[in-house]
Parts: structure tokens; sequence; C-alpha cells
């Protein structure tokens, strides 16, 4: 049976992507490769859920749930917050970039959960918090490389990076190279739009 590992995700624009790299260059200059693996900018996205192992034949059901549960929104903007990291910034494990967004996002998710969890999915256990991913810390750093790390990112302030409105939701495929996760963008369902 052929797999496909697989997330579902909202596309951010290629604009706030850049303005992201930019704005954080002083950050990945000052905590290099070593410490923490960077994602790329044309990667960065926001996940509503991560499906993992998909068998071929289930992408077309995922598909219709997909359709079904973009035709229950209707479009609206985000906003780019501040940089944080999970669990905190003394521990950081994950960098990212905070979404401020209406309570359209937060529907958006519960239903792309439930309808996975019908589907079979498991649901997350944690409570949803938007975000874009930036890095992740490399396992096993000594003190010194946590202490530098957690250094850099509470001395890093960001401008305002920007708002998009949103309008669709996207099925992706996420291939593991040595070089990084490439990611396909498999379907994309529309919102619908207001008269």
């Amino acid at each position: 049976m052929s797999l496909v590992r697989a997330f579902i995700a909202i596309e951010i624009p290629k604009n706030l992507q850049e303005n992201i790299q930019v704005q954080t260059a002083g950050l990945r200059e000052k905590i290099d490769s070593t410490l923490v693996k960077w994602v790329v900018p044309k990667n960065i996205h926001l996940t509503l859920k991560f499906l993992g192992d998909v068998p071929q034949t289930n992408l077309s059901f995922i598909k219709q749930m997909l359709m079904q549960t973009a035709s229950l929104c209707q479009p609206f903007d985000i906003q780019l917050t501040q940089l944080g990291s999970f669990p905190n910034s003394r521990r950081p494990r994950v960098f990212w970039v905070g979404v401020q967004a209406p309570a359209a996002l937060e529907a958006l998710h519960r239903e792309v959960e439930s309808a996975s969890a019908r589907m079979g999915y498991t649901p997350e256990p944690s409570r949803f918090s938007p975000h874009l991913t930036l890095g992740r810390v490399r396992p096993n750093l000594s003190p010194a490389g946590v202490q530098n790390v957690s250094d850099a990112l509470e001395n890093t302030y960001l401008q305002k990076l920007g708002n998009a409105t949103i309008s669709e939701i996207h099925l992706y495929q996420s291939d593991l190279q040595p070089s990084g996760s490439v990611y396909t963008k498999l379907f994309s369902a529309p919102f619908h739009k207001p008269k």
C-alpha cells in the first residue's frame, strides 16, 4: 500500500515569508545551524492538522472533507505578531512567529480536527496555538548552547511583519530529504465567498 506523509495547512503569502526571513536574519546569524535547524522561507505555513502517513486511497476522502470544511468558512484576515518559543524562552525547543486571527481561525481548526477524527485520525491533545514554525532546536545541546539560543531569542525584536487574507486551505505532501522537508501542494479548497 502506497503511503503519503500529509498535513492540512494555511499557506502564508510569499511576501510575508520573505519579510520573516529578512527580520530574523540577525537571529539566524547569532544561532547557527549547528544549534537550530531553520525552516526555509518557502516552507513556512500555518499547520491545521498533521495527518501523518496516509494511504493513497484515502486522499480523495480527505479532499472531499476539505471541500466541505472550506465551504463553511468565509475569508478572514490574520496578522503575524511576536517571536516566541515552545515550551518557553529559557528552554526553547521550537522558534515561532505568532498568528493573531479572529475566532474564524479557531472555528476552522475545530472543524478540521472534528472532520479528521471522524475519518479515524487522532485528535491533537494540546490546545490550538496558531503559529508559524521558524526553527527547531537540535537535541542534546550543552547548557552553554541552550543559553546561547535563549539569549539570542530574548534579544531579538521584530517589527510589524504584516497581514494576510486567508481564503483557502490546502492539503500538502511532505517528503523528508537529507537537506530538509520538501512540501508539495496536493489540493486546495477555497472558502465560501459571500455575494
